[in-house]
């Protein structure tokens, strides 16, 4: 599919009023997205679990005006609440999505948005969020088109939530997405995440994720001025062929269950994230000390017990402990009583790959 295939032509039919409620799962990427193109674009291809618990739940209310307006009309409630802080990116992702949703500027929205875990905790509530709302504004074309199939609404909700956060398109389905063109992924795209269609061993079924929270404090740096900084980034290009090459890793090893060599790709592929925020100009420091001392738990865990726990991290502090799960309770004994007092008020989450998103009556 191309941008032109998700313009839609006249609606055949019309609505008035309704709502629709949504609720999608956060991600964590194996291989890093990082470094973008105009309009969303991908430098590299990514691969990510899709989670389970993490989600964030929208209700879309829709009410069509008397006459369209020149203007986007919208309420946005989270938690209960309104959250003014939140209306600029919202605003911003409708600016990007009218030309794929035309009706936009002749309804008025309420939106009304929740996350299953602590707002700032580090975990990607704008994948989670951004793509909830996405679907919920296809539920609505959806309904204008009642001839849509599955396949376009599932492609092209990926499609806009990428444009208002690139991980977002990657929480639609589960359980495992690739987002980027990649030559040894069927059906890649930088427009869209696809699910992983190759072979997955048992070892990789209902693999957990435990999520340490180790500052849940804002992000330092914006995704947005993190992934600007690959611009002129001397290692860019060599960064970008490891994704690539990590990709085609990862494939191999999904095959195989080789859960030590997953382990080195994921754990490789953390650390390559934290090197070029570290070598970039201007150049920041996201880990914090205790970020490092659960790090060199986990090797330590791992050479004693000869358990199969990795790391992996997004652009922060907080640290994502994978593991399989017939693995979970010897290492889930170990989180409690060696890691949780490196987390902020010894807060952790436990998650799972999960399915992806879901419509909710």
């Amino acid at each position: 599919m191309t941008e032109k295939d998700f313009i839609p032509k006249a609606y055949p039919a019309a609505v008035e009023h309704g709502e629709v409620t949504w609720q999608s799962p956060s991600n964590i990427a194996l291989v890093k997205y990082w470094g973008k193109l105009d309009n969303q674009i991908p430098a590299n291809p990514s691969i990510s679990f899709t989670l389970d618990s993490c989600r964030t739940t929208t209700k879309l209310k829709f009410q069509k005006k008397q006459k369209s307006a020149a203007d986007f009309d919208f309420r946005l409630l989270f938690e209960g609440e309104e959250k003014d802080a939140f209306r600029p990116k919202i605003l911003k992702f409708m600016q990007r999505v009218e030309p794929y949703l035309p009706f936009l500027k002749d309804y008025e929205f309420t939106i009304e948005t929740s996350n299953s875990f602590p707002h700032s905790s580090g975990i990607a509530s704008s994948a989670s969020g951004m793509s909830a709302l996405a679907l919920c504004l296809m539920s609505l074309e959806r309904q204008l088109n009642p001839e849509m199939d599955e396949e376009y609404f599932t492609r092209k909700s990926s499609f806009l939530a990428r444009l208002g956060s690139g991980s977002a398109c990657r929480s639609i389905e589960g359980e495992l997405v690739v987002w980027g063109m990649h030559n040894n992924i069927y059906r890649s795209s930088d427009l869209y995440g696809v699910p992983f269609r190759d072979e997955v061993h048992d070892n990789f079924r209902n693999y957990r994720d435990t999520i340490l929270l180790v500052d849940k404090g804002e992000k330092q740096v914006s995704s947005t001025l993190g992934h600007d900084l690959m611009n002129d980034h001397p290692y860019a290009e060599t960064r970008f062929r490891q994704a690539h090459d990590n990709l085609d890793k990862l494939k191999k090893i999904f095959r195989s269950g080789d859960l030590s060599e997953f382990i080195k790709v994921v754990e490789s592929e953390a650390l390559t994230l934290h090197a070029m925020m570290m070598t970039s100009q201007p150049y920041f420091l996201l880990m914090k000390p205790n970020t490092l001392a659960i790090i060199n738990k986990v090797f330590r865990f791992r050479e004693e017990t000869g358990l199969h726990l990795c790391f992996t991290l997004d652009a922060g502090a907080n640290v994502h402990l994978l593991f399989p799960e017939k693995e979970a309770q010897e290492t889930l004994e170990f989180i409690e009583s060696e890691l949780k007092q490196y987390c902020q008020n010894g807060q952790y989450i436990n998650d799972r790959v999960g399915s992806g998103a879901k419509k909710l009556a």
